[in-house]
């Protein structure tokens, strides 16, 4: 079913920040500065309505970001710690990338 034309106005802005940026701000705010996957998911979800409507593609490109971008660091779970999936935290030479909380994307230079 099509939503009214409406809604479809109504529907949350793509917020002005990058992957990187987004997981950088989810680690950033967690306790102890890390979070898992799936921690890194739903601070992205509850605190930009337009990943929770959308489940599309946005979780890979997280994934991807981690995976690809030097500034996420994977750390292993300690052993009195269960649950699945390691942390991920922020390299400390990255996080002058962000500081002042300047998470906006960067403009290309041309």
């Amino acid at each position: 079913e099509t939503l009214p034309q409406q809604q479809q106005c109504l529907r949350p802005a793509r917020p002005p920040y990058s992957y990187s940026a987004l997981i950088a701000m989810a680690i950033h705010s967690a306790p102890g500065r890390r979070r898992t996957l799936s921690q890194i998911y739903q601070y992205v979800a509850e605190n930009f309505p337009f990943y929770k409507k959308s489940k599309a593609g946005w979780q890979n490109s997280i994934r991807h970001n981690l995976s690809l971008n030097d500034c996420f660091k994977k750390v292993p779970r300690d052993e009195d710690d269960p649950g699945k999936g390691n942390y991920w935290t922020l390299d400390p030479n990255c996080e002058k990338m962000f500081d002042n909380g300047n998470f906006r994307r960067r403009r290309r230079r041309r």
